[in-house]
This record gives C-alpha cells, structure tokens and sequence, in this order.
C-alpha cells in the first residue's frame, strides 16, 4: 500500500461532527503530497464558522502522523475553491440521502 493511501485510511476515521460520514468522503480533503516522509495535505471546511474550525485540521494533522512513513505533516486549510455538496462522494450522498 502506498504512504498517499495509508494517510487516506487513517484520514477516513475522522467523521464530521454533524453528519456521519468521514470527511474523506465529504470532500474536504482537496489534496495529499508526500514528498520523502512529509505529507502535505489541503483540507476545507464545511463552512469558514465551523464548530471544529480548531480541532478538525489538528486531527487530520494527527491522524496522518500515525502513518509510520511520515515524520511531518504540512497542513493548509483553504478556503478555495469553496467546499460545496457536489465534492461529496457517491457513497457520501448516498449516506445522506442526497
């Protein structure tokens, strides 16, 4: 398996506090690099006045450090494109009856 994946199986254990799908799924993770034993990851928010605006971003920033390949996690949170329903998986639309 390759180190991009094992961030993505470690990044679907989070779940969006208000909805019950992983915010893998959701669509909030826009990209993953890694680059030697780096990840880089740019993440969104459902919306920029979140409840976990805070928590959120350090969860991700932690799940991925759980990979053993990775010493170091860049985290960006952006805010562009805007998140919308439409970045949703099938499966997540499906989850939510969309």
């Amino acid at each position: 398996m390759k180190v991009k994946e094992k961030i993505i199986d470690e990044i679907r254990k989070i779940y969006d506090p208000e909805l019950p799908v992983n915010i893998y799924e959701l669509g909030l993770i826009y990209d993953i690099k890694v680059i030697g034993k780096k990840a880089e990851i740019k993440m969104t928010l459902t919306t920029p006045n979140c409840p976990v605006a805070e928590s959120l971003p350090k969860e991700v920033k932690e799940s991925a450090m759980q990979v053993e390949e990775i010493d170091d996690v860049d985290l960006e949170l952006v805010w562009d494109p805007p998140w919308t329903k439409d970045m949703m998986s099938d499966a997540a639309k499906l989850e939510l009856n969309l």
